[in-house]
């Protein structure tokens, strides 16, 4: 699930005080009930450290939430995010990073080392206070460190998720260079080489849509 965020929750992050205090606000915004579960949201940074989107990719029990791996690259292949960050909450108010915790995060980076799409840092919050691993130097303790392999099945359905990533990006592309070709032709004010110019579709492309 997406989380509405304000114009000035989108921010360019300068550190892990940066994204607590956004995510902080958004387990805030939810009722009592809800804050006595475990929530597992990503964070989604452009290439200059700004916040993208928040999606909140699993929302569990008192004391766990169960994160499949694909499911989070599945989702940030298809916002192009260029960083992660991933954020839990711990509603009994331990800070310290459980054994799965670690696990989990091994998981996920080996993944995103795979597909060029590095986490950046795994908060754990509470309602009043959080720790960051990359504050930590469990990140690059993890990168260091870190023997996890991917299956054969893992590879291959990534590859699969990127191929079908880039032929979608292709037509969306398309799609809209087409529309706009259209409507220049439609103003009658341009030669079908000037559209052409303009959209980047060629000629012959042109003639086509003027035939439609």
């Amino acid at each position: 699930m997406n989380i509405k965020l304000t114009e000035a929750q989108k921010i360019k992050v300068l550190n892990s005080a940066d994204i607590y205090k956004i995510t902080q606000q958004i387990l805030l915004r939810e009722n009592k009930i809800d804050r006595n579960k475990e929530h597992f949201w990503l964070v989604c940074l452009s290439n200059q450290n700004k916040i993208l989107m928040i999606e909140l990719i699993s929302l569990g029990s008192a004391n766990m939430t169960v994160v499949e791996p694909m499911d989070v690259f599945s989702f940030a292949l298809q916002k192009r995010a260029v960083r992660l960050i991933m954020v839990h909450n711990h509603p009994g108010g331990e800070l310290e990073p459980s054994t799965e915790d670690i696990k989990l995060t091994e998981r996920i980076m080996a993944i995103g080392k795979f597909i060029r799409v590095p986490i950046m840092d795994h908060l754990i919050i509470t309602e009043k206070s959080y720790t960051s691993f990359d504050d930590m130097g469990l990140i690059e303790k993890i990168e260091t460190d870190n023997n996890y392999d991917l299956t054969f099945k893992q590879v291959d359905a990534l590859k699969r998720e990127m191929k079908n990533l880039e032929k979608k990006s292709k037509a969306e592309v398309t799609k809209k260079m087409n529309d706009l070709a259209k409507k220049l032709i439609a103003k009658k004010k341009f030669t079908n080489e000037e559209v052409a110019e303009l959209t980047g579709l060629t000629v012959k492309q042109v003639e086509g849509l003027m035939k439609n």
